[in-house]
């Protein structure tokens, strides 16, 4: 009998912002990261997208860069210590419209999965905090020694995460045309297409961009738009870019 699942994307969808950004503020606290590389290379991207006037993903791969060099020679015991302390401190910060229709899938008992660009060991951390039954990460290779390589196998285009998908259905005998998908960026949006409920989170101008050309996938969206202690659902077709 095929069942029903439910695939979430973590950062900006259920975490409130990008889990991997608390990992590498606890790296330059631990002075694994030299807090010079933080102000030299990403601090720039940050203000540009904070002011709005950049784009987010260029700040999170730069991040990623500086993260995947740091990472280079430590052990993994050190990075799944640091991503538990994350999480301990952090992982309440998600969001509500979220968080509630994870309690709602479980309640209709669901098979709910993570799907997300973060590294594997933070994306575990979340999955047991919130009870899912499934997840996927950015994998970044361990060696004999149970050392970081240096090297990664990425989860945050569209491409990985469907490969991921297409796993997870495999697995645990999803049926796709029944499921659920929850996403904010153009790299969900192939999780988006494959499924008969997807939900966009806060989506990015680049996912509803997207959306817009796909008269199939109009026909099904959920636009959801969290703000304070406020939810909005939106018909895709009445917003306005700026």
């Amino acid at each position: 009998m095929s069942k029903i699942g439910a695939f979430f994307d973590l950062d900006g969808t259920l975490y409130r912002e990008g889990l991997i950004t608390e990992v590498f503020k606890k790296m330059v606290k631990y002075e694994i990261i030299e807090p010079e590389r933080w102000y030299n290379e990403v601090r720039p991207d940050f203000m540009k997208w904070d002011k709005r006037q950049g784009d987010y993903d260029n700040y999170l791969l730069k991040m990623i860069d500086v993260y995947l060099e740091a990472i280079n020679g430590l052990y993994s015991y050190q990075v799944e210590y640091i991503a538990k302390k994350v999480v301990e401190q952090k992982g309440d910060r998600v969001y509500t419209f979220t968080r509630d229709r994870i309690k709602w899938h479980k309640q209709q008992g669901h098979i709910i999965m993570i799907i997300s660009g973060s590294p594997s060991e933070l994306v575990k951390e979340m999955a047991n905090k919130y009870g899912f039954s499934d997840y996927k990460g950015a994998n970044y290779v361990i060696d004999d020694n149970g050392m970081y390589t240096g090297e990664v196998v990425a989860m945050w285009n569209s491409k990985s995460k469907s490969k991921a998908i297409n796993d997870l259905v495999e697995k645990h005998g999803i049926d796709l045309d029944k499921s659920y998908a929850y996403g904010d960026t153009s790299g969900d949006y192939t999780m988006f297409k494959e499924v008969k409920h997807p939900y966009c989170i806060n989506p990015t101008k680049e996912l509803l961009q997207k959306v817009l050309k796909d008269r199939e996938l109009i026909e099904k969206i959920n636009v959801i738009v969290e703000r304070k202690d406020v939810i909005y659902n939106l018909d895709i077709e009445d917003i306005q870019f700026v």
